[in-house]
């Protein structure tokens, strides 16, 4: 009988002594909420927030031949990507299929960490494995070495600038450098998804609970708080950002979740799923596939995962994710639809709520966007 004990990240015991609502989330036993969601989510919006992302899988991808490695494995152009920096991209099945969608960083000349959705871990990295076959380079499962922490919010800058020298303000959006925060070694990264400025810190598992520590203590003053994976949800809802299982999966290709733009046909060789993804390319400019749309709510009951989409009495989509939303005060979600009916403001479209032809606004995403 195999063991089904979930997994727990270094923080666990931290996170029971804050009295969080623990849930199993991909295998991990993660923070759910602490208190309130919605107080959490605004804390973001406004102030800080503090995660532990401890779940999601890091992979390191070395050797001479990592980047064209890199290149055959995924649908981007990684090798176009310079030290320090970081991309967003997705592994595909040879028939198009969305396996994950990722972000790399290229450490090094030939060092690069491919970070996975925790979900997906597994398969990314037997995946990669697999296509390594014949490259000069070696595929790493680093999912034990790290511990994951991000700060997120518009006071985050201040917080980290406190309790580190590496050059914050110099630091690019998806881009990441190696610096000491707290006296902890870390790889300070700048990706975020939560639709606000934040901050990802990779570290030693070991090094995780003096870390958080020093983050709470300095955040004190800045009105940081602890956020669980619900909050995270609802943020990543309202800026737009697809989650893998909801917006993406593998009956979807890139140009099927309105992300084509991840598919570089122009660098060099081959790689995996480049003749299937170039027929789909071609497909979504003759005949237009669903649109990945933003829902607003005339009314409050909120749309689920999975409810139908309907227009003059028929089903034209379908709800990915929804929530109520903080933000605007109103439930909101993302659902695939027809074409014909994906322009922001089109009249009559409803949600199937349990039976009930709920109204809503049809709007362009994201529903938020922080001004700069």
């Amino acid at each position: 009988m195999s063991s089904t004990e979930p997994r727990r990240t270094a923080l666990d015991a931290l996170h029971r002594s804050l009295g969080a609502t623990m849930t199993d989330f991909a295998g991990w036993d993660m923070p759910l909420r602490y208190g309130s969601e919605r107080d959490e989510h605004l804390a973001v919006r406004t102030r800080a927030g503090l995660f532990d992302l401890s779940h999601m899988g890091e992979i390191t991808v070395t050797g001479p031949e990592a980047a064209a490695l890199l290149n055959y494995a995924l649908v981007g152009n990684i090798a176009s990507v310079g030290p320090g920096r970081a991309r967003y991209t997705m592994i595909c099945r040879a028939d198009g299929g969305i396996l994950d969608d990722l972000i790399v960083y290229r450490l090094g000349e030939t060092e690069y960490m491919v970070v996975a959705n925790a979900s997906n871990a597994q398969t990314v990295l037997d995946a990669l494995t697999e296509r390594a076959a014949g490259f000069d380079a070696e595929v790493r499962d680093d999912r034990d070495a790290y511990a994951l922490l991000a700060v997120q919010g518009p006071e985050s800058p201040g917080i980290l600038k406190s309790l580190t020298d590496a050059d914050l303000d110099g630091l690019k959006y998806y881009a990441g450098l190696p610096g000491t925060v707290a006296g902890v070694p870390a790889l300070i990264a700048r990706t975020g998804y939560t639709g606000e400025d934040g901050f990802e810190l990779f570290v030693k598992p070991e090094h995780a609970v003096e870390l958080w520590q020093a983050l709470t203590k300095a955040g004190e003053g800045a009105g940081l708080v602890p956020c669980g994976l619900s909050c995270r949800d609802t943020l990543r809802l309202e800026a737009g950002m697809p989650l893998y299982g909801h917006e993406l999966s593998t009956s979807l290709t890139p140009f099927d979740a309105g992300l084509g733009r991840v598919v570089k046909f122009e660098k060099e060789g081959d790689f995996v799923g480049r003749a299937a993804l170039e027929d789909a390319a071609a497909r979504a400019q003759e005949n237009p596939p669903r649109v990945l749309v933003g829902l607003v709510a005339e009314g409050r009951r909120v749309p689920r995962a999975g409810y139908p989409v309907v227009a003059g009495g028929a089903v034209i989509g379908e709800v990915t994710s929804g929530a109520p939303s903080p933000t605007l005060g109103r439930p909101i979600a993302m659902a695939y639809v027809d074409a014909a009916h994906a322009a922001p403001g089109t009249a009559g479209v409803g949600v199937d709520v349990r039976g009930s032809h709920e109204p809503y606004e049809v709007v362009a995403l994201p529903f938020y966007k922080r001004q700069k």
